[in-house]
């Protein structure tokens, strides 16, 4: 069974994304890079840290306030085992050379971010 192997990401929306990615360098030391934080694992992979403007749509409805990047071992199969559970799926999927992301939204409408990285 295809399963969640870590955290990939987490991201959230706040009035002015600049300011507060000033504030959390400042007392926490988290620094970004190319517009986000990734934070190294100590053996492979990474979980990548992002601030989004409120009116952002990234996350679906405007409404909902985050999103959870989860990594997956195997997307192909995770979906499929949602859709044979009659699970919708089809938000959106993207293949990029940072790997494979599908885009699915839980029971309460919270929107998350699947992700399988490059091999």
């Amino acid at each position: 069974m295809p399963k969640v192997t870590g955290i990939g990401g987490v991201f959230f929306k706040c009035e002015d994304p600049q300011k507060l990615y000033a504030w959390y360098e400042k007392y926490l030391g988290i620094t970004r890079k190319d517009g986000y934080v990734a934070f190294q694992h100590a053996g492979e992979g990474m979980t990548t840290w992002c601030l989004f403007k409120k009116q952002s749509d990234y996350f679906g409805s405007p409404a909902l306030p985050f999103m959870i990047n989860y990594c997956v071992d195997d997307l192909d199969g995770m979906l499929a085992v949602f859709e044979g559970e009659g699970l919708d799926v089809g938000l959106k999927r993207e293949d990029s050379e940072f790997g494979r992301f599908a885009w699915i939204s839980d029971p309460e409408g919270n929107r998350i971010e699947l992700w399988e990285p490059p091999k």
